[in-house]
């Protein structure tokens, strides 16, 4: 008894340290800080400003203000940019949001807000910044529906721009799609344009498309390419949509 009194004489200060501080330690890891941070706002209060409800309020309004400033200068950003790339095409086309895309069919179709009453029949092209996205199946007086090239069903005839060697190209659910030669052994190589081809029954030629990515000249039956698309098929928030001359065309040969 006598030698623990006599080490408490000399440690008891120190060890009463410890056990206060590993005390503290506990109770922040339990109450997450929080019993701090209240003590942090209590000691601050007096230095904050104070605000009466009418000025919360104002600046909440002003905070929404700029964040929808923010969301329209993107937007117009992305219209600028469409218009840039429109302004390469000799027929007029018809600006259009995209307003709905499944989640469980993003890769395969969206819907624009525009419809028949705005002119959009089913065939027309839909272009995006850089190149093709797609074609419209479906019309209603103010919807219509695109049936996207990147869906694994589209399939599109192409060529590539620099050797003149066709084939088809077919999406694969995502910003890709693969190119089959109609050639054993074509001349292709990474970084080849790709546009669609005279051969194309549902496209006029000459429509960008994407950019070969990679080549399998050994691929069977056929040789392949995976083509970048050019359009941003992923995140699609306006497109062009234009009149399609096969589609015409077809209708004069018809008799309709």
């Amino acid at each position: 008894m006598y030698i623990l009194r006599r080490w408490w004489d000399r440690h008891g200060i120190r060890a009463g340290i410890v056990c206060l501080v590993i005390a503290a330690a506990w109770g922040v890891r339990q109450n997450q800080g929080l019993f701090v941070v209240e003590i942090y706002q209590r000691l601050s209060r007096p230095f904050e400003p104070e605000y009466t409800q009418a000025e919360i309020e104002e600046n909440a309004a002003v905070l929404e203000l700029q964040q929808r400033l923010i969301e329209l200068e993107n937007q117009n950003q992305q219209l600028q940019q469409l218009l840039d790339y429109v302004k390469t095409r000799p027929d007029q086309g018809i600006a259009a949001p995209v307003i709905g895309r499944s989640a469980d069919h993003w890769w395969q179709q969206v819907t624009i807000g525009r419809g028949r009453r705005q002119g959009i029949q089913v065939g027309a092209i839909v272009s995006g910044t850089g190149g093709l996205v797609g074609r419209v199946i479906q019309v209603t007086p103010n919807t219509s529906r695109v049936l996207l090239i990147s869906d694994p069903t589209s399939q599109v005839g192409v060529t590539i721009s620099r050797s003149r060697h066709m084939g088809y190209m077919r999406g694969q659910a995502e910003n890709r799609a693969v190119m089959e030669f109609f050639d054993k052994v074509p001349d292709v190589r990474a970084g080849d344009i790709v546009s669609t081809s005279s051969f194309s029954q549902l496209f006029p030629p000459g429509l960008p498309v994407g950019r070969v990515e990679s080549v399998n000249l050994n691929k069977s039956p056929a040789p392949e390419a995976v083509i970048e698309l050019s359009a941003p098929i992923s995140h699609l928030e306006w497109v062009m949509v234009f009149p399609n001359p096969k589609v015409v065309d077809s209708e004069v040969f018809s008799g309709n």
